[in-house]
């Protein structure tokens, strides 16, 4: 996007965190950082127990739906309504294989691997740290 002189303007926003208070913070740091891989960038501790861990998570995007449209992706993918008010995705590369990790892991299992209309194959899980998640394998694309 250029600025009004035409130069390219720098993004106000550089990075999405989502912060997560985990009850169970080994078990949950566990399940995202080993089980589903994601690496960890940085970690701290603080008087009194605290502690935080970093994992990069790749590129991330704010995806803003209205109700109906959280309504379609719930019945497209799970066949009823369960998403919370915030509801977290993953793209992987094996979305049945990540599931089946997940599951073993502990992860809930919600709706199995579905392909969708929009040519993705996404699974629902309810995960450590009280998030409800899916995983999404990009299939192909839509022409427009």
């Amino acid at each position: 996007m250029d600025d009004a002189t035409g130069n390219e303007a720098k993004p106000r926003v550089r990075q999405l965190r989502v912060v997560v208070e985990a009850e169970d913070y080994g078990a949950a740091l566990a399940f995202y950082r080993e089980v589903l891989g994601l690496p960890e960038q940085e970690s701290y501790a603080a008087d009194g127990g605290a502690l935080v861990t970093i994992l990069d998570a790749g590129r991330a995007t704010l995806e803003i739906a209205n109700p109906a449209q959280k309504r379609m992706i719930d019945e497209v993918e799970v066949g009823r309504q369960v998403a919370p008010h915030i509801r977290l995705a993953f793209e992987v590369g094996d979305t049945a294989a990540v599931t089946a990790d997940l599951v073993d892991a502990g992860a809930a299992l919600v709706a199995a691997p579905t392909l969708t209309p929009w040519q993705s194959l996404n699974a629902r899980l309810d995960a450590p740290a009280d998030l409800h998640i899916t995983l999404f394998e990009e299939r192909g694309r839509l022409e427009s």
